[in-house]
């Protein structure tokens, strides 16, 4: 199976599918994917977007940013929940000293304390099978929407240096992130030296300091005791057995 699903225009669109956990199951394909903003879907771009057969769009997106850019095409069910509560401050909050991963990894703990509200709804939409195919966008899909995906795959039982890999494989999206930037700003120099990056020392950090995913999901998310065997059931899959009991 593809985990890199190629587009035109949009950039940075995997499916979630195909790894162990350690139980020895496997998460389904093409039932979950995160992506960059799918405000950038046109033409055949979009027609290989409704070939997906995706059900659900959750955007975390800031309400400004949606208004500015714009967002997902109609049809799939649409979900805004703006985990992030405060926008970055990058000339305050970035020591080059302390690195680029240990800037990333603080803002991630934010999310994980500002958006506790929306993160457990996005886990319920994401939990009910019927949602599913699902997406999860940000604006460049690593960030707030790599938060999320790190929260489902520990749910799951995914090592936690597997999902730390899914993290990194953003960074091979760059150099489009880059190219899209120089299209929206011409002749303007990148805003900072860790733009598109996606150091995967940075999940790593976020998730020794969150803790174990699922008592945080219970403790700050106050998460319901049936999401996850939900996520469970039609998330994974083993080679002879695909529904799983809770």
């Amino acid at each position: 199976m593809t985990r890199h699903i190629e587009f035109a225009r949009l950039h940075n669109f995997r499916d979630v599918g195909g790894y162990r956990t350690d139980e020895g199951l496997r998460v389904r394909w093409r039932r979950l994917y995160r992506s960059a903003s799918l405000h950038l879907l046109s033409g055949e771009d979009l027609d290989r977007f409704h070939a997906l057969g995706v059900r659900t769009v959750i955007d975390l997106r800031h309400p400004e940013e949606i208004e500015r850019r714009g967002r997902a095409p109609h049809g799939p069910r649409y979900h805004n929940l703006s985990v992030e509560h405060r926008f970055w401050n990058v000339r305050d909050d970035y020591s080059p000293e302390a690195g680029i991963a240990r800037f990333f990894a603080d803002r991630y703990l934010e999310v994980s304390r500002d958006g506790r509200a929306e993160l457990a709804t996005a886990l319920e939409v994401i939990a009910d099978a019927d949602n599913a195919p699902v997406v999860v966008h940000c604006a460049a899909g690593k960030d707030r929407t790599g938060v999320l995906v790190a929260l489902v795959l520990r749910l799951l039982g995914v090592p936690e240096e597997d999902v730390v890999d899914d993290y990194a494989l953003t960074g091979l999206a760059r150099s489009q992130m880059v190219a899209y930037w120089e299209r929206e700003h011409p002749g303007e120099p990148l805003p900072w030296d860790g733009y598109g990056h996606a150091p995967a020392e940075a999940m790593r950090l976020f998730l020794a300091e969150l803790g174990p995913v699922p008592d945080y999901c219970a403790r700050a998310l106050g998460m319901d005791d049936g999401v996850a065997p939900a996520l469970r059931r039609h998330l994974l899959e083993d080679p002879d057995v695909r529904e799983i009991s809770g």
